[in-house]
C-alpha cells in the first residue's frame, strides 16, 4: 500500500468533491468548473511541524489559493503550507 507523507512544515489535506449536481432556481445546471473552489477540507497527515495544533481527522479552513492539488489513487489531495491553515472547526455545547 502506498500513502502521501507531507515533508517540511505541509500538511496533507483530503478534498470531498460534492457530487450532486448544483442547478439555479430556473434549472440552469452549474459545471464544476464554474462552481467555487472548496476551503475546508480533512488533515490526512502533517508534516515535520513542532506543536501543530491540529491533528488527523481536524477539519481545517484554509487560503482560497493555497497549497498543491494531487489526485492520487482516485483519491483527491492538497498539500498546503502549515501557514496557509486559517483555522480548525471544533464543535462546541450550545448555550
Amino acid at each position: 500500500m502506498k500513502e502521501l507523507q507531507p515533508l517540511n512544515e505541509n500538511v496533507l489535506l483530503e478534498i470531498t468533491d460534492d457530487l450532486t449536481e448544483s442547478k439555479t432556481s430556473g434549472g440552469i445546471i452549474i459545471p464544476d468548473t464554474a462552481k467555487e473552489k472548496p476551503q475546508m477540507a480533512k488533515v490526512v497527515a502533517i508534516g515535520n511541524i513542532e506543536n501543530p495544533g491540529i491533528s488527523v481527522g481536524d477539519i481545517v479552513v484554509y487560503k482560497k489559493y493555497a497549497g498543491t492539488e494531487l489526485k492520487f489513487e482516485g483519491r483527491n489531495f492538497l498539500f498546503v503550507p502549515y501557514a496557509d491553515l486559517l483555522a480548525k472547526i471544533v464543535e462546541t455545547e450550545s448555550i
